[in-house]
């Protein structure tokens, strides 16, 4: 079975969007998405630097654009054939809704873009931040979370746990680590998936009553606790959630495993999920779709993998 990765914030890296401008139809819809958040999406994915891409409001719109777009290009001539599964690591979340079609892609655009602007709204309330805790024995690195007042807002996978909260706790943590972790600063806005996003789980619980969702027509993960969710309704009331909640990305990867995932293909800008599953899921097919040059050997994948399932 083939699953569909969609990355969250902090992927982005400045011009990662120039190459897909090359295949048909992607800046065509690009510019469509553009007027549907009211954002130069173009220019953000081509010339902005990485300060401008940085920002919540813009950095989340820009990231699902750019997945879905990939998406299209590497099925857009048989969307029935899509992936037998989809997950997406935060905001990669309203993508993976998209691809599964519980939302059309506008909506999870428009979503996203009020989902951004909430959350860097809510960020500006108090000054906070993120750091990575990378290695360490996992109850020591939980208890010197918790002693430090933060949250493991992020849960990636063995050895590698995203800390959450204000600056100054982030500080005091920093000068009593956990034994043998090492700890890197993350260039985000703000402590997501934490209750510093309060606001933003209310801004996003008033829109979702008057969307339109339908089940997913594959299966669909989800952050908070790896879960395959198949209702539509469901899951976007746990996509408003999860803005304040951890992403459990190693509930997910179990999933992954339970289900019988044998590919995973990370849509742009790919990299970081490849690189986890490289580490935790040993024996299954990983592919960083980084760009359209990336197309073929994904197809190549996907009519293998379909292959197996035949026989």
């Amino acid at each position: 079975m083939i699953l569909l990765a969609s990355p969250g914030q902090g992927a982005q890296t400045p011009g990662f969007l120039q190459p897909w401008l090359e295949v048909p139809g992607v800046a065509d819809r690009l510019a469509w998405w553009s007027a549907v958040t009211g954002l130069d999406l173009v220019r953000y994915g081509t010339t902005a630097d990485a300060e401008e891409i940085r920002d919540t409001a813009v950095a989340q719109p820009l990231l699902v654009a750019a997945a879905l777009a990939a998406y299209e290009a590497l099925y857009g001539d048989a969307p029935d054939a899509g992936p037998g599964a989809v997950a997406g690591h935060s905001v990669g979340e309203l993508a993976a809704a998209a691809i599964a079609g519980v939302l059309s892609p506008e909506s999870a655009l428009v979503l996203v873009r009020e989902r951004g602007r909430a959350m860097a709204e809510a960020a500006a309330v108090t000054e906070t931040g993120m750091t990575a805790v990378l290695g360490g024995d996992a109850d020591e690195v939980l208890a010197a979370l918790e002693k430090h007042g933060l949250t493991p807002a992020n849960v990636n996978a063995a050895g590698q746990v995203v800390a959450a909260g204000t600056t100054a706790q982030l500080a005091a943590f920093a000068e009593e680590p956990p034994a043998k972790a090492r700890l890197r600063k993350l260039s985000v806005a703000g402590a997501f998936h934490t209750e510093h996003m309060a606001p933003a789980v209310g801004t996003l619980g008033r829109l979702a009553p008057g969307v339109e969702v339908a089940d997913p027509r594959v299966t669909l993960l989800q952050n908070r606790d790896g879960a395959v969710v198949a209702s539509g309704t469901e899951f976007l009331s746990r996509l408003v959630e999860q803005v304040s909640a951890p992403v459990r990305w190693d509930a997910c990867m179990a999933t992954m495993r339970d289900i019988g995932v044998t590919a995973l293909i990370e849509l742009p800008p790919a990299g970081t999920l490849v690189g986890i599953a490289k580490r935790e899921l040993k024996g299954i097919a990983t592919l960083a779709l980084k760009t359209p040059d990336d197309l073929d050997k994904a197809r190549a994948l996907i009519s293998e993998d379909a292959e197996k399932v035949a026989s």
